[in-house]
């Protein structure tokens, strides 16, 4: 995939994060306060906030493909976008069915958000030369 069509990806992934991350908290704030305790409200919003702030970083790795070209802001935005999905729908699962077990890959979702991060980081210093 070429380093253009890598930063459309990322900022579209990003957009439709923020769209569906603000989307659930809504849905939180007006459809879940009475049915949910609110221990596992708060739950929710935590997965919500680490959304909403994945989405942005998206925005960051689009651009970061475009400034530094190279393997590194792709797999950045790929193990974000893993770790978000990970992280978060796993505590919008559990929260939701109030099973347990999906809180236990919560964790997985967190290290591949830091890593994203990392990469990410290391995307201006190990860049190819342009």
């Amino acid at each position: 995939m070429d380093d253009s069509r890598t930063s459309r990806l990322f900022f579209t992934a990003g957009c439709l994060l923020g769209l569906l991350g603000v989307g659930l908290g809504a849905f939180a704030a007006h459809g879940l306060r009475a049915v949910l305790p609110p221990e596992r409200l708060v739950t929710f919003e935590t997965g919500v906030r680490y959304q909403l702030l994945h989405a942005l970083a998206l925005l960051g790795v689009a651009w970061a493909a475009e400034r530094w070209p190279g393997r590194l802001p792709r797999a950045a935005g790929w193990t974000m976008l893993a770790g978000v999905t990970v992280f978060s729908g796993s505590l919008y699962l559990l929260c939701l069915s109030g099973v347990r077990g999906f809180g236990a890959v919560t964790p997985v979702g967190g290290v591949l958000m830091l890593a994203g991060w990392l990469l990410l980081a290391l995307s201006p210093w190990l860049a190819k030369a342009r």
